[in-house]
């Protein structure tokens, strides 16, 4: 039963947390169990050999850590850095501000470049700080691949030539928690030192599990950091790995089998085929908007996200007027604008378990909330824009052929 009631199915079209497949709900209603009896560690073996493959590595360690993904990015950053060291972090949009924060409160010493949000990452700036950097004093790069605030996705292959134009060895550490299973991510072939992720977005599972994979030059990096680490600290995973046990404490029974059907979802489908099916739904989405007359947050289409797209809004309408409708009316849940630009964008969320008839429907649903507000919109423009996209590209159901 929900807690404030409404008929019919709740349209979650917020950047995470997603839709839950049916049988990820179904793998997750189970007893719990112990975890030190051999069906779990045998399980979770088979869950860190799988979770390399969304990251697309060979060679990195994954943990599965039972927690958010900002504690992903407490484990990323003091099993990798030392108190005082010096961090370039990208300031593009709220979550990107909140990396920052946590960098500046665990005493790290951020190089913080800014850039307006709807912007990707200046990397020209990281780039002149790399160059004058011949003491090699930056120890890390830290960016946000998909910035969910303003739908902006930065390009880590570049990021990755940069340092390597410059022969830097600072560490490449990546935010990807609405980007790893949803867009092209590729940790070894970009170099990624460590890439985190959260359980709540494209995995499509309920919050509490933050995916934590380093490379080899990060565990090297974390036998000498020095920031004081106790719940996240990589050893004691490596040790109990070691041991064939994987768990120095108490992990979520329920949400290692969740993520062990969502992986044979993806796999069933194909990571490829995931990837491009985000594609296709965040250009009908975008092809919606601009039937509407709106214009997208990010301002060029090299930093369009296909995980979720934030909608610009006429001075004269306060964004959060249509989410506040889009839910007391529609049952529709959409992104709020956050901080800068609060109640002047509306987010919607196009990642993770959803298919497009899906995605119309919340279209429909914003053209209704939009005439209801009090905008000039033809109802049907937008549905129109992206059936007609969709129907021309969605390719038949590989498992029904």
């Amino acid at each position: 039963m929900d807690y404030v009631y409404g008929p019919g199915r709740n349209h979650l079209f917020v950047p995470g947390p997603v839709n839950i497949p049916e049988p990820v709900l179904r793998a997750m209603n189970r007893n719990n169990e112990d975890y030190r009896s051999p069906a779990v560690p045998a399980m979770t073996k088979t869950l860190i050999e799988d979770v390399k493959k969304i990251f697309k590595t060979t060679t990195g360690t994954p943990f599965l850590i039972p927690t958010t993904g900002t504690g992903a990015w407490e484990s990323a950053l003091t099993n990798t850095l030392s108190p005082g060291d010096r961090t370039i972090s990208f300031l593009i949009g709220q979550f990107s501000l909140l990396w920052i924060d946590q960098q500046k409160r665990l005493n790290f010493g951020v190089d913080v470049i800014e850039s307006d949000w709807g912007q990707g990452a200046n990397l020209e700036v990281m780039a002149s700080k790399l160059a004058a950097d011949t003491n090699h004093t930056i120890k890390a790069i830290c960016i946000v691949h998909n910035e969910t605030a303003t739908g902006v996705t930065n390009n880590l292959s570049t990021v990755r030539k940069i340092l390597d134009h410059y022969n830097h060895p600072a560490l490449l550490l990546v935010d990807g928690v609405s980007s790893i299973c949803a867009l092209d991510f590729r940790m070894d072939e970009w170099g990624v030192d460590v890439a985190l992720t959260g359980s709540q977005k494209a995995l499509s599972l309920p919050t509490g599990l933050g995916i934590v994979c380093a490379s080899p030059k990060a565990l090297e990096a974390s036998k000498t950091a020095k920031s004081l680490r106790v719940f996240f600290d990589w050893k004691d995973y490596l040790k109990f790995y070691n041991l064939g046990t994987y768990w120095p404490y108490t992990p979520s029974i329920q949400l290692l089998y969740g993520l062990r059907a969502a992986l044979d979802l993806l796999f069933e489908e194909g990571l490829d085929n995931v990837i491009v099916r985000h594609g296709r739904l965040a250009k009908a989405t975008r092809l919606a908007v601009e039937a509407w007359g709106l214009k997208n947050c990010a301002q060029k289409e090299e930093w369009f996200s296909d995980t979720v797209t934030a909608v610009v809004v006429p001075p004269y309408i306060d964004s959060s007027l249509i989410v506040k409708r889009a839910w007391q009316r529609y049952n529709l849940s959409l992104g709020l604008g956050l901080n800068k630009v609060a109640g002047k964008v509306f987010r919607i969320g196009h990642l993770g378990n959803l298919n497009e008839l899906q995605l119309l429907g919340c279209l429909a649903g914003v053209e209704m909330i939009l005439k209801d507000v009090g905008y000039p919109i033809v109802l049907g423009s937008g549905v129109a824009a992206a059936s007609a996209y969709l129907q021309n590209s969605i390719p038949l159901i590989k498992s029904r052929i």
